[in-house]
């Protein structure tokens, strides 16, 4: 970045910058209803699946389409929905964080015809391109990390099984009929920059099997003290090893302390983690981030390793749609999946979602926080 030659004034920090460093403000993309009541909005009501009003203490109404989209994108499509808000929005437009996109336009009968407008849109297959939806007691967008596509450690894809998943539960995306939303998510392996641990429903991709080292190249590609370094549980040390009459600077892994999760592959190529029969997905259930009616609460497995089965993940997806199918049928209203499996037991859950119970799947894990300061909004003085 640069400043022109008068100087640089510490009262007035941005008079006469010049730059082309880091985003634009952000108030040079808001639609100018929303620029003139930022900070002033006084409530929002869904008035549809798909469909937001928010209103302002001015009396000012906007109101937003919401419709699903995908984490991967081509230029292409991107370019379909820039053509589509420079139509009907301004040319203004946003990304949720769970990959859904709003258009805001300043009437309701404006919001109607758009979304009639978006659902209409179809694929050369058949299928929707623009589905309306992800709004309220309902499975919004599902987030997720890269999988195979780009992610160098994955235990199974992300966007396949995404893909497959929200084929099976889409007409919980376009309708509100759930007893309150479900949060989905999904990390293709434990290091799960998915974020995963706090869904309501999360699917995770394991390893289960020690890095396979390459003795014979990896002190040429590899730097042995970061790869000893980069294991979180002091599992590989340095050590020298003999093949065919030469020896070579290699790491040796204590397999009994190994968690899985590729770190060390990560610092060095020649420990790759990656195997057929040793990954898959585990299943995890009763997450959430939200203070309403409990308090936030991490995720448990319940279901420990489902084998890789693209390109549909058929096992996977059906367990998915019978945990939330027995939910949605014996829930109540406003109860979110872990406050329903909390009431009725953890037990009973197993129960009735037909799943296979051990005693491996206890959870006994605290949080350190648990114990050294509040960390809810759930509790009295």
């Amino acid at each position: 970045m640069a400043f022109i030659s008068s100087g640089y004034n510490p009262a007035k920090p941005m008079e006469n910058r010049i730059t082309d460093i880091g985003p634009k403000h952000f108030e040079q993309f808001l639609p100018e209803m929303c620029k003139k009541n930022f900070g002033k909005w006084l409530y929002h009501e869904i008035l549809e699946p798909g469909v937001l009003m928010h209103k302002a203490e001015s009396g000012d109404e906007i109101y937003t389409v919401r419709f699903g989209g995908a984490r991967l994108m081509t230029i292409t499509h991107i370019r379909e929905i820039c053509a589509i808000a420079d139509k009907y929005c301004g040319g203004k437009l946003r990304f949720t964080t769970r990959n859904n996109i709003e258009l805001m336009v300043e009437t309701k009968d404006a919001a109607l015809k758009l979304k009639a407008y978006l659902n209409a849109q179809k694929f050369d297959g058949g299928s929707q391109k623009f589905p309306v939806g992800g709004t309220g007691a309902g499975v919004t967008n599902i987030v997720h990390t890269q999988g195979w596509v780009h992610c160098h450690t994955p235990a199974t894809d992300a966007s396949g099984t995404v893909k497959a998943t929200m084929d099976a539960v889409f007409e919980e995306f376009t309708n509100m009929r759930l007893p309150a939303p479900v949060r989905i998510s999904m990390a293709c392996c434990l290091n799960m920059c998915g974020a995963v641990h706090c869904s309501d429903i999360a699917i995770l991709g394991i390893h289960r099997k020690p890095p396979m080292i390459d003795h014979k190249i990896l002190d040429n590609i590899c730097e042995v003290p970061l790869a000893v370094a980069a294991c979180p549980t002091g599992a590989i040390r340095p050590t020298k090893i003999e093949i065919d009459g030469e020896k070579y600077n290699t790491v040796a892994v204590k397999n009994e302390r190994c968690m899985f999760c590729g770190n060390c592959y990560t610092m060095c190529p020649a420990m790759p983690l990656a195997d057929a029969q040793g990954d898959g997905i585990a299943l995890m259930v009763g997450g959430k981030i939200s203070n309403r009616i409990s308090h936030p609460a991490f995720s448990r497995v319940v279901v420990p390793f489902i084998p890789n089965e693209p390109p549909r993940w058929p096992t996977m997806t059906a367990t998915v749609k019978k945990i939330l199918d027995v939910y949605a049928a014996d829930a109540k209203k406003y109860e979110r999946l872990g406050d329903w499996a909390c009431r009725i037991g953890w037990e009973r859950f197993f129960e009735k979602c037909d799943l296979e119970f051990t005693e491996h799947l206890i959870d006994d894990f605290r949080d350190p926080a648990y114990y050294t300061w509040r960390q809810t909004s759930q509790f009295k003085f």
